[in-house]
This record gives structure tokens, C-alpha cells and sequence, in this order.
């Protein structure tokens, strides 16, 4: 059991852990007295600390069809793992974090809609008032949940966003809601009466994890920062190796400083550790359970989700529900997202790196002029990098990862194609135009979403499988190919430049992304990627037997597989759903119709065809 192992990262060590006691979710409601109601819920209410921000909104979603959305957000333990102290006799003292979702609700009588007219009055006199505003936010989250009356959660379906590090979409503004538009709209057309869209902690309003609010949390992690180098010289990337070394000179020159460092770089890398998806399945657990009706102490009937939808890491999320979960959502659907589990870290990034390989001659097939261009502006690059609005430096090597779009929705293609043409201020001019400049830093979102960096490779980390650590993984991968190496392509003038996937590496914390350097992110994630003692993400067992067949299982699953996916590896994915695996009872849509953004792109199409398969409406496979 990982909750028996000390947590080590390199030479940082923190208590051992041990897993606190899962108490069964109940099912069914018994009569209680409106005294006992109000004390139970009040306890709740105080423990989760629901609360719906601002008044409800309505939308038309077509077809005769009217939703609203109101936008919630719950407070949860950041350690689920470890016992409340003895002596403690309030859970005050534990640390807690926000989860933000949101939550669309049909509208389907005159009776609901008046509630929610209801719910959008608010006292405009009183709202420079914190103490206020909490109150009334509080007030709202107690009559929604009063009015929605939830004995179970079979008409409630989760969304779990793709990353990680990346919030779920806005209502309207990131998604429609429209039957044929989205899947959440046809979600809503198929029993689903109600869709909560959850930022998973540490992204959107959840808790935002982002250099500035690390440098609020732990300032002691920054104290020599102004005292080291910003950029890393290319020819010599950092490393543990060498933050040790810095900080052993530290050490002697300012010692006081140096151990301020060490001591926080320790809380930083055990607080990052909370952030991954054994977690955020429990999050949403929570979000579930803060809007069901309380239930008698002695009723451990369960309430599952009616159905959970996972994109992408949202699907590696959805495996881990699988895994952790006793209850998990008795619809599990997943879209380009079947974790690897059964695969070494290094093969999948091997094959992936092939896949991307594939991806780009693909491209310079479409659009063979860009050939020239691509080598132009790496060339450019390599002699002078440029600075960019956010601070950063645009080199070579960042350049080369605009390749994360290569497998994206259809348009991608034409959408880099555009880019390249617009790079140079003209023909016969070498000097980038502000606006490709600005382009860089909005497509590219590290800056904005440090988990995508500091916690990708830790996806694949789990103590029941090969891979115990990742040590930059994808950087071994793209070492290892010439055909990726800059001075040898450069060197053959026939040969096209490639760029790179959806991968992290050590030197982008060496100055070229602003938000993601200097001592303080550099150590952070090194500190990371050599952890050797993640704790457990799947269990194969667990998968099996909640998606059982024979009448005993639980949960009925269906995936979405694209054959050409440049994100999560085909082979790695089949390998996981064949016969005596963990996904051997899960459904299988295999198609390279789409790409990755299959579900952005005919969203609800895909749903429909996965709802259908997993009730066993649609007969695929065949």
C-alpha cells in the first residue's frame, strides 16, 4: 500500500502517510423531522462550505429547450491520505482547497424556472460586504440543494477536462449547449437532466496552481531567485544535478537563504503531489455529494453518478474512478483517453514521438513551401532569440513545440500554415512581427497552466505499474532520434525540419518561458520529475470487476480510440482493453475519422454513439 511508504523525492523526504477510512455513500432517504434536517444539513454546509457565486443565468439551447447555469464551488481536504490529528477536535485545522464547477440544469416545468428567477435576487446595497456575499452565496447553494431535492445522482452527469492543468470548459462561452452542437447538449436530450462541468483542483477557479501563487504560498521557494541566473545556457540544460550543485554553493555563500530553500522546496514538492487524479476523482466525489440530499447514518446505499464523461486526461481520470472509487459513475465514457498503463513511460513516448514524426511530413506534404520557411526561422533563431511579451525567450527549441497543434482539430494544418506566414515582417526582412510574437505566447500554455508542465509526466507514474519515476521521459525519447536533432537536419538541406509533440523538458525551465524559470520552478521540477514513489493511480482488479459482465459489475464503459491520436498512443490504448486486461469489458469505438479533438469537433455525434454502445443501443463493435 502506498500509504505506508514515506513520500521521497530525490534527497527530500516527508512523513509517511496513512490513508484515512472511506466511509460508504448512501442511496435511499428516509423520513427525518425538519429539526434533524436542518442540524444535518447545517453540519454539512459547514464542512464543504457550498456555495453558488453569482445568480443563475439562462440560455436558450434550442429545439424548445431552456437550461440554466450557476457556478459553485466546494471546499475539500488537500490531503485525503492522512488521519486528522487526535488531539484536534475541530477538521478547521486541515488544509483545504476550492473546487469550482459549474452546473447546468434543464428546465422543464414553470416551477423550476420561477425557482431560479428567485434565485438571481440579490441586495445590491450589500455587496461591498465579504461577510455578505459569503452569506448570501452560502444561502443560495442551501436552496438550490433544498429545491433539486437529490436522492441519487442517476439524472447527474460528470464532465472530466483533458490536461492536466487545464480548467473544464465555460458554458456557452467554451461549450454550446445546443442538442447537435455539443455533447452536452445531447447529454441533456438523452435523461440527463443536470451536467456539472468540475475544474479539476489546482486549475480554473479550483485553487489555481500558477507561479504567482506559489510565490504566495511559499516565498521561502523564491528567496534566491534574484541571486541565480534566470537562463540556463542551451549547451548545458539543468538538471537535479545541478540545483544540488547550486544550492551547495548557496549553502556556503548564504546559508541561512539556502536552507529557507531547501525547507520549502520540500513543502512544495509534497503539496504538488495532492494534484493528480486519485485525488480529483475524490474531488468530484465531493462535488457529488454536496448536492445530494443527506441520508440516515446507517443507510450505506451508494449514489453514483448516472454517467461521467472523461476527455483525453479526463479519461486516464475516468480509469483511476475505475480503480479507487467503490461506487464509480455507472456510465463511464472516455475519448481519446485510455491511459497506458500496461506500457513503459519510455515506449509510449518512443512510439508517440514516431506517431508525431508521421504528423509533421504529413504537413510539409500539404504545404511543401513551408519547408524553406520552418528552416528560415529556426536558423533565425538559433543566431538571435527573441524576446517575448510575457517575458520570455521565443528560442529554437520553444519554437519547435508549436508542434503540439499538428494533431488537433481539422484546421490545424491550415492554422500553422497561417502562422508560418506571418512570422517575418516581410520577404526580405529577418525581423519578427510583433504579432507572430504575441501569437507564441497565447498558443502556447505553460506560462498559464504550470501543472501541464510540472505534473505531465506524473500521469504516467504509478506504484502497481512499470513506471515508479519519469526522469523526463520524452526527453530521452527526442534525444534519441536524429531526425529531431536541429544540427544534423540543419546540416542536410533536403531534410525538413521537425517539430515536437505535446511534451515537457527540463530546459524549459532555463529561462524560456518566463513563468516557468529560475531557481525556484527549475527545482520544483526537477524535484518532480525524479520523485520515485508516486502513489497508486489504477488497479486492475478493481477495473475488471466493476465493469464485470456476468451481473456482479457495477459500471458499463465505452471509449472513443483514434487511430491516429499524436497524444495518447493507439497501440498502448488497445493493449488495455484487450481480453484479460483491466478495460477487457469496455466498449470500443475504433476510428481515424477524427483526431484528439474528436469530441470538440462532433461532440455530440461521439457521445451519442458511446451512451448508445454502453447501454447496449448501438451495436458497436460489431
Amino acid at each position: 500500500d502506498s500509504s505506508s511508504k514515506a513520500q521521497r523525492t530525490g534527497w527530500l523526504h516527508s512523513k509517511p502517510k496513512e490513508k484515512s477510512e472511506k466511509k460508504d455513500i448512501d442511496n435511499s432517504i428516509p423520513k427525518e423531522s425538519a429539526a434533524r434536517k436542518l442540524l444535518r444539513m447545517a453540519k454539512l454546509q459547514q464542512k464543504t462550505n457550498h456555495r453558488i457565486i453569482s445568480p443563475p443565468t439562462f440560455h436558450a439551447c434550442g429545439e424548445g429547450r431552456r437550461a440554466v447555469i450557476t457556478e459553485n464551488f466546494i471546499s475539500v481536504p488537500l490531503d485525503r491520505y492522512s488521519s486528522p490529528s487526535p488531539s484536534s477536535s475541530s477538521s478547521s485545522l486541515e488544509e483545504k482547497i476550492d473546487i469550482y464547477f459549474s452546473i447546468v440544469d434543464l428546465i422543464t416545468t414553470p416551477e423550476e424556472e420561477a425557482f431560479f428567477i428567485s434565485l438571481q435576487k440579490t441586495d445590491t446595497t450589500q455587496v461591498s460586504s465579504a461577510k455578505y456575499r459569503i452569506r448570501e452565496q452560502q444561502k443560495r447553494a442551501s436552496d438550490y440543494k433544498d429545491f433539486i431535492a437529490l436522492k441519487n445522482a442517476n439524472e447527474c452527469m460528470l464532465y472530466l477536462q483533458g490536461g492536466p492543468g487545464f480548467g473544464a470548459p465555460q458554458p456557452i462561452n467554451g461549450i454550446g449547449l445546443g442538442d447537435k452542437s455539443s455533447w452536452v447538449g445531447a447529454a441533456l436530450g438523452k435523461g440527463y437532466k443536470r451536467v456539472v462541468l468540475m475544474d479539476q483542483r489546482g486549475t480554473g477557479k479550483s485553487t489555481t496552481i500558477t507561479k504567482q501563487t506559489l510565490e504566495k504560498k511559499f516565498r521561502d521557494l523564491f528567496v534566491l531567485d534574484d541571486l541565480s541566473p534566470s537562463v540556463i545556457s542551451s549547451s548545458c540544460p539543468s538538471s537535479m544535478q545541478s540545483v544540488n550543485t547550486e544550492l551547495e554553493d548557496f549553502k556556503v555563500s548564504n546559508p541561512d537563504l539556502a536552507d529557507k530553500f531547501q525547507h520549502a522546496l520540500g513543502q512544495a514538492t509534497n503539496y504538488m503531489t495532492h494534484f493528480r487524479a486519485d485525488n480529483i476523482v475524490k474531488d468530484a466525489e465531493a462535488v457529488k455529494d454536496a448536492l445530494l440530499l443527506p441520508l440516515e447514518e446507517d443507510d450505506n446505499s451508494p449514489r453514483p453518478w448516472g454517467a461521467a464523461l472523461g476527455q483525453s486526461f479526463g479519461g486516464f481520470c475516468m480509469m483511476s474512478y475505475l480503480s479507487l472509487i467503490p461506487n464509480p459513475p455507472k456510465i463511464c465514457l472516455l475519448t481519446g483517453g485510455i491511459a497506458p498503463m500496461l506500457t513503459n513511460v519510455d515506449d509510449v513516448y518512443h512510439s508517440l514521438r514516431e506517431r508525431v514524426k508521421e504528423r509533421n511530413l504529413k504537413y510539409y506534404d500539404r504545404y511543401p513551401g513551408d519547408v524553406a520557411i520552418v528552416r528560415r526561422i529556426v536558423k533565425r533563431l538559433i543566431e538571435k532569440p527573441a524576446s517575448l511579451p510575457s517575458g520570455g525567450m521565443l528560442t529554437a527549441r520553444r519554437f519547435l513545440q508549436v508542434g503540439i497543434s499538428l494533431g488537433g482539430s481539422p484546421s490545424a494544418f491550415a492554422s500553422l500554415h497561417s502562422l508560418f506566414s506571418s512570422v517575418f515582417l516581410s520577404e526580405d526582412d529577418d525581423d519578427f512581427s510583433r504579432s507572430f510574437l504575441k501569437t507564441i505566447d497565447s498558443i502556447q500554455p505553460f506560462d498559464d497552466n504550470p501543472i501541464y508542465y510540472l505534473m505531465h509526466e506524473s500521469i504516467y507514474a504509478d506504484l502497481n505499474s512499470k513506471c515508479k519515476e519519469t526522469e523526463w521521459s520524452a526527453m530521452r525519447a527526442y534525444d534519441n532520434c536524429t531526425d529531431f536533432g536541429l544540427e544534423a537536419v540543419l546540416a542536410n538541406e533536403n531534410q525538413p525540419v521537425l517539430l515536437v509533440g505535446e511534451v515537457v523538458l527540463p530546459w524549459m525551465s532555463d529561462g524560456d518561458y518566463a513563468e516557468l524559470s529560475g531557481l525556484s520552478m527549475r527545482a520544483l521540477a526537477h524535484s518532480l520529475a525524479s520523485k520515485n514513489d508516486w502513489g497508486y493511480l489504477y488497479n486492475a482488479e478493481n477495473m475488471r470487476k466493476v465493469l464485470a459482465v456476468d451481473g456482479t459489475g457495477l459500471s458499463r464503459a465505452a471509449a472513443a480510440v483514434y487511430y491516429d491520436d499524436m497524444y495518447v498512443d493507439f497501440n498502448s490504448c488497445m493493449k488495455v482493453t484487450e481480453r484479460g486486461n483491466p478495460l477487457e469489458n469496455c466498449k470500443v469505438f475504433v476510428t481515424n475519422e477524427y483526431q484528439h479533438s474528436g469530441l470538440r469537433d462532433d461532440g455530440a455525434s461521439i457521445f451519442c454513439k458511446l451512451l448508445g454502445m454502453a447501454r447496449g443501443e448501438v451495436g458497436t463493435p460489431s
